[in-house]
């Protein structure tokens, strides 16, 4: 009995030790011992990072208690099987198999996104590239074409645009005298856009239909859009080479890889719902 209690002293002590020299710690630094399992530091650390963020905002030493506490409760709960059960085992098996493809994507994600090819999808995309037009345009809009012709004929009398919309116009845009802003290709249904692109500066077109109603547009003003600095497209083009990346990288693995795939209706899809299967 004496020498059982020395050793299970020393082994406190020991443990003890190991926990003062916390900056000597590292992922396999023991935290906590529960029933002869260790529980170790790079086990905290995963699984703090995997709450949700509002848990991790909390304050350092309550996160620390709290996430011994989980894994010591969860150790000791875990000890009452001894074999993961076949559902526990798939879940492992599919867990593992997820991450070791995370890990082989981030890998390809930081050899691929470099500043050489940054530089280089950049002036791939913009450097080249025709100036894109924008427009500063106002429109009055109206339920029937008749209601639109009247409103052309107002304004070639003389009467003002913004004030004109400001009283007639249904559009959301009206109370603002109808401007609608700068805007580029694309942006507007195309039967609005096509009359825009029509247009000169100062002009007002004739009734234009869309599925909204009937438009009566001025075009304010046009201009050449500038190309987008490398910086506000960084995120954008950085996405751009990963997803390449990517592709290739499967492309050149399934074009070297054994595989083999049911025959189409060998399976019902609806089997995937059968969750009762994990417990065969």
């Amino acid at each position: 009995m004496l020498k059982t209690a020395t050793i299970f002293a020393a082994g406190l002590f020991a443990f003890a030790a190991g926990a003062a020299s916390a900056q000597d710690a590292n992922r396999d630094t023991v935290v906590a011992i529960v029933n002869g399992t260790e529980i170790t530091l790079g086990e905290m650390i995963v699984t703090r990072a995997q709450l949700p963020s509002q848990y991790q905002q909390l304050p350092d030493d309550i996160l620390w208690e709290g996430v011994l506490d989980q894994l010591v409760q969860q150790e000791l709960l875990a000890g009452q099987l001894n074999e993961p059960t076949s559902q526990i085992a798939i879940l492992l098996s599919t867990q593992k198999r997820s991450l070791m493809a995370a890990e082989v994507i981030d890998r390809l994600t930081n050899q691929a996104i470099t500043d050489e090819a940054l530089e280089a999808a950049y002036n791939a995309r913009f450097a080249d590239a025709a100036p894109e037009e924008e427009y500063s345009a106002a429109h009055i809009l109206v339920d029937t074409l008749e209601e639109a012709q009247a409103v052309v004929a107002r304004l070639q009398e003389g009467a003002d645009f913004a004030e004109t919309a400001k009283e007639i116009s249904t559009g959301p845009s009206g109370p603002n005298g109808g401007d609608l802003g700068w805007f580029g290709i694309g942006m507007m249904v195309p039967e609005f856009e096509t009359a825009v692109v029509a247009l000169e500066v100062g002009q007002i077109s004739e009734p234009v239909q869309t599925q909204f109603g009937w438009h009566v547009i001025l075009l304010n003003d046009k201009r050449q859009k500038a190309a987008p600095t490398l910086d506000q497209v960084r995120d954008e083009l950085s996405a751009q080479i990963q997803q390449e990346a990517i592709a290739k990288a499967l492309d050149d693995l399934t074009a070297s890889a054994a595989i083999t795939r049911p025959d189409p209706g060998a399976f019902d899809p609806a089997i995937l719902k059968n969750i009762d299967l994990l417990s065969e």
